[in-house]
């Protein structure tokens, strides 16, 4: 039997066997755009992420997963935005957000050559939080997927186009303030308020969860992470905060017959067991140190011991020491080592440690992919 990419995908997410395992180099944002010959400003204000994704995983021929965005329309927020060159390689968009007779200001860097970053965020003074809360929680807003539905009918078998949900409850506030004043909000805000807030959030989601599966075909969900991860908040935190609201969002999106993946970087080891237990279905990318700590055979037999074949472990062949720095056949022993602690089981897909670097050698890409496929 041929299975297509998507297939694979999918059968790897459900634990089912295909012709082979999938192979999945997380391309994500930098080697795209190498592919494709635009600078970063253009692929991301210019390029359909989900073609440019498309274009790379075919020229590779591998799997791959990637994901869409629905466009919100807020019918009580007026926004204005700014975009102007700052220095011969950067630009600057300024957005202004008029709600309920406030201004909220938020600013965006784009570069030439790296991803952009959020320079200011909507929260600079926390007497502004509730309104922004308000702002983005607000059930007037309403979804048009129109633009989603297309990608997904142009990628159809190509690869596994995932719904993107945004990130975990943590991470909901680190991107209204930033990381170190979320930090300082979840240290002195009382229990109470914050539960109050996720159960907020929560409730928020699972309607944006309903309104996908009534309007549209997508098989998958993805959960991102910016800052909640065992390296940056903890896994005492994490498992007291974002682990309750991953839990939610996993059971609400199977009561619909769909699946759910979460991207997870950093260290994992402490959390493993905690990821069977939500019931993911799939999480990546089990990155090796320094960045991550699942390392070599031993690492991964543990990892799949303590998935319990009930989640999918993707990723793992180390972007930077093995793909920019090592050989062919370094690639090509990660490659091994995974399929050896995966022997036997479905549960598993060949991915990279998070996005491969657009300094990247071809001869270890292909490499990668070659050992992959045997």
């Amino acid at each position: 039997m041929d299975f297509t990419p998507k297939q694979r995908m999918l059968n790897a997410y459900r634990g089912l066997f295909s012709d082979r395992p999938p192979v999945a180099p997380e391309f994500w944002y930098l080697f795209p755009a190498k592919v494709l010959g635009v600078s970063m400003v253009e692929f991301e204000r210019e390029v359909p992420f989900w073609q440019a994704l498309q274009t790379t995983f075919l020229k590779y021929g591998t799997e791959g997963w990637g994901a869409a965005f629905p466009d919100v329309i807020h019918p009580d927020v007026e926004k204005q935005s700014r975009f102007l060159k700052t220095t011969e390689t950067r630009y600057r968009e300024s957005i202004i957000h008029r709600y309920k007779g406030k201004i909220l200001e938020s600013s965006q860097i784009y570069d030439m050559q790296e991803p952009s970053w959020v320079e200011k965020h909507l929260v600079e003074d926390m007497a502004d939080l509730p309104i922004c809360m308000d702002m983005l929680l607000d059930p007037a807003v309403e979804l048009d997927f129109t633009r989603v539905n297309k990608a997904h009918a142009a990628v159809g078998e190509d690869y596994l186009l995932e719904m993107w949900m945004g990130n975990p409850f943590f991470d909901f506030f680190g991107s209204m303030m930033g990381f170190e004043k979320a930090v300082d909000y979840f240290i002195t805000e009382s229990v109470e308020k914050l539960e109050a807030d996720r159960e907020r959030y929560i409730n928020h989601q699972k309607r944006f969860i309903r309104k996908v599966c009534e309007n549209t075909p997508f098989e998958s969900f993805a959960i991102g992470c910016s800052y909640s991860c065992n390296s940056l908040l903890g896994p005492n935190l994490w498992r007291q905060w974002d682990k309750p609201y991953i839990k939610a969002m996993a059971d609400e999106i199977h009561a619909h017959g769909k699946l759910l993946h979460v991207h997870f970087h950093g260290r994992a080891m402490e959390t493993v067991a905690d990821f069977a237990e939500i019931g993911i279905d799939c999480v990546c990318p089990f990155e090796r140190s320094p960045g991550g700590d699942v390392d070599g055979l031993a690492g991964l037999k543990q990892v799949r011991t303590l998935l319990d074949d009930k989640v999918t472990m993707n990723g793992n062949v180390h972007t930077v020491e093995t793909l920019i720095r090592g050989t062919p056949e370094d690639a090509r022993n990660e490659v091994r080592q995974i399929r050896n602690a995966f022997a036997g089981s479905a549960r598993f897909i060949i991915g990279t440690g998070d996005q491969v670097g657009r300094e990247t050698p071809e001869d270890n890409i292909w490499a990668m992919i070659d050992e992959a496929k045997r």
